[in-house]
């Protein structure tokens, strides 16, 4: 849960800021803050999906701790990249990207999950 501080740097956040200023046409500058709203919007997006995603994966982890799962499965990531990287290729992201980025989260979920287990039943 976002705490004051997280949400008065949201709100402080200037969607304007730039160290071009002075050095573009005003019209350019003008350009570039109009795109990099829709960034700022997608980043925002990005943030609430992935926050859904880890509450996703915090359940796996319960249930795996549970029934004394391990934290990872190598067939379940590695299906999950090869699919990935062929969702990125389809939509023109580049698939070594797409990939560090899900082994990324793969290796944050893995710790997750150890995490739980450790509380759960005191052993990775």
């Amino acid at each position: 849960m976002p705490d004051a501080q997280d949400i008065q740097a949201h709100k402080e956040f200037d969607q304007r800021a730039s160290s071009l200023r002075g050095q573009v046409q005003p019209e350019v500058l003008e350009e570039l803050y109009s795109i990099r709203k829709i960034i700022d919007n997608l980043d925002a997006a990005l943030m609430h999906i992935l926050a859904e995603r880890f509450r996703a994966t915090q359940r796996v982890g319960h249930l795996k701790a549970k029934h004394q799962l391990p934290a990872g499965d190598p067939a379940r990531e590695a299906a999950q990249i090869k699919r990935l990287r062929s969702l990125a290729e389809l939509s023109d992201l580049d698939p070594e990207f797409a990939e560090k980025f899900l082994n990324f989260i793969i290796s944050e979920v893995i710790r997750h999950h150890e995490q739980i287990a450790q509380e759960n039943n005191g052993t990775p």
